[in-house]
């Protein structure tokens, strides 16, 4: 048995390539030619193999490092004699550079004149003896100029993909092969038109493989379905390690911060291409610009809520959303985490109000009417909206400007079946309480029925939320954007009240009212809630 260092072999000139990925651990038994370590420069990644068969005895380079030819990057054992065998892999390493394919009968031509435009066939280099490589990616196009080395299209074989560089610099004339074709050595695969300062290089001589000095370069584009390793090799992958893509695409991953295995392929047997990952990032941009969250939380510097298996802990059922609940569910985050909430809290002294209207229930049964408290609670919250008028106003999208409104439409929500439903009553300012009390009841029929139209939800000025009828003693609504401000109505509670001389029962209505700070200062809403609170109080004063 003998030792061996393991060297990093001839490159074709690159130097200092990232070390991406640590194919063996210690202790594995490999075959000549088997991957050992995984390299990538700025055009191709390429297999580091095994110049002979053996052991690991150690690996002395990591992921993240960077290597160039002749670095030492582990020992092995061998079954050879002496040191014999290691001298004799080492020197038959740097294989002699192939012979340049022969160039067109066009290229052999005499030189033109200097200054003189040329077309010239773009020919495949040197590939090392792979035949048949899949066409991966077209780097430009018709049009495009290009300097000498610059990627013209990417081919992939068996264990690597590469670029072919342009033989010259100039302006590409056409390209006539398109992503998912075959190309072999010596095939056309476009035209390039050159300013010759000489003899234009013959594009096979001026465009050898990555690797044409190294044994293992010169397989490293050999035609496979898919990359592959030797099963009996154990690594430890990033997550990006086993999705299959090219050098170019990954780079451009690391760059963009983008997890590869996060990116759905559309590319032949499942690779993902450039296109593939800025769909992704363009996704991802949309979402967070729509406060989409694909989920139940999460969001814009937010972590989503953790997947929980509720089974383990007793019998469950799972049941998909409705339509309106998943839309609620989603407006309701959106608005939460735009819009800045400040909710203030009072009370309504509405005593007189129900004594008011239950004096007039005669009244409205011949009308066919039932008058409940929720027409006055409109019409009194369209009298604050003209008597503060700071209310009355949305953001524009631009940031910039406010949108000032001079008409006073009122959203109701309705709790219905399938969901919570804000039908909008309009010109709430111009109509009296019988035809609001009949608008109110016919709009939280249809809302009920599933009869409302898009229409009907469109266009409100402001909201009122009431659960007086359901209970409670309070709570925070949240503001409906693009309005700023939501009124949040509470169960009817009969209270002492000190009228000066003595305590008296008097009929009290939490009413807390949020709003969007960006949009309404604390002064404003204090003016707005009291003035809101003084009509509910004296419904008299609705006719001032």
């Amino acid at each position: 048995m003998a030792k061996q260092v393991i060297k990093v072999p001839d490159l074709g000139g690159a130097d200092q390539v990232d070390v991406i990925e640590i194919a063996v651990a210690v202790g594995d038994t490999v075959a000549e030619e088997d991957a050992l370590i995984v390299v990538e420069g700025d055009k191709a990644s390429m297999d580091v193999p095994a110049p002979v068969a053996g052991k690991i005895l150690s690996i002395s380079v990591k992921e993240g490092d960077k290597v160039s030819e002749g670095d030492v990057i582990g020992e092995m054992e061998t079954d050879a004699g002496d040191d014999a065998g290691s001298e004799a892999a080492e020197e038959a390493a740097p294989a002699p550079a192939a012979e340049p394919a022969p160039a067109p009968a066009a290229e052999e031509a005499s030189a033109p004149a200097a200054g003189e435009e040329k077309e010239e066939e773009i020919v495949v280099p040197d590939l090392g003896g792979a035949d048949a490589v899949d066409v991966i990616e077209i780097s430009v196009s018709a049009g495009d100029s290009v300097e000498e080395g610059d990627a013209l299209i990417v081919v992939e074989g068996d264990k690597a993909s590469m670029d072919v560089p342009s033989s010259a610099s100039g302006t590409i004339v056409s390209i006539s092969v398109k992503e998912g074709d075959k190309v072999s050595s010596g095939d056309v695969i476009g035209v390039i038109k050159t300013v010759s300062g000489g003899a234009a290089p013959a594009p096979a001589a001026a465009a050898p493989a990555p690797a044409p000095a190294a044994a293992p370069a010169s397989e490293a584009v050999a035609p496979q379905e898919a990359p592959k390793r030797d099963p009996h090799v154990e690594r430890d992958h990033t997550p990006s390690a086993e999705v299959y893509a090219g050098p170019a695409v990954r780079k451009l991953g690391r760059e963009l911060g983008v997890t590869l295995n996060k990116v759905k392929p559309s590319g032949p047997r499942g690779r993902v291409t450039k296109d593939d990952l800025y769909a992704y990032i363009k996704e991802q941009v949309k979402k967070a610009e729509s406060g989409a969250t694909g989920g139940v939380g999460g969001g814009i510097g937010i972590a989503p809520m953790p997947e929980i298996d509720f089974s383990q802990f007793g019998p469950v059922t799972t049941e998909p959303m409705s339509k309106i609940h998943k839309l609620t569910a989603a407006n309701m985050s959106r608005n939460w985490l735009n819009v800045p909430h400040v909710t203030q809290f009072d009370d309504a002294d509405i005593t007189e109000l129900e004594d008011f209207r239950k004096a007039m229930k005669a009244e409205a049964d011949k009308r066919g009417v039932k008058l409940t408290p929720v027409p006055f609670l409109l019409k009194a919250a369209a009298a604050a909206l003209r008597e503060v008028p700071s209310f009355n106003v949305s953001l524009h999208n631009d940031g910039e400007h406010i949108v000032k409104k001079d008409y006073v439409h009122i959203g109701m929500a309705v709790d219905t079946p399938k969901g919570l439903m804000v039908p909008v009553i309009r010109d709430v300012d111009k109509k009296g309480l019988y035809e609001l009390a009949e608008e109110a009841t016919a709009m939280a029929i249809a809302a009920r029925d599933g009869k409302l139209k898009p229409r009907d939800m469109q266009g409100a000025c402001f909201t009122i939320s009431s659960l007086g009828a359901i209970g409670g003693t309070g709570f925070t609504p949240i503001v409906n954007a693009p309005e700023v401000g939501i009124l949040g109505v509470s169960k009817l509670a009969i209270r002492p009240e000190w009228n000066g001389s003595e305590f008296v029962p008097r009929k009290m209505l939490p009413l807390a009212l949020s709003y969007d700070h960006r949009a309404v200062n604390g002064g404003d809403a204090g003016r707005f809630l009291t003035y809101l609170a003084g009509v509910l109080a004296d419904v008299r004063r609705l006719l001032l």
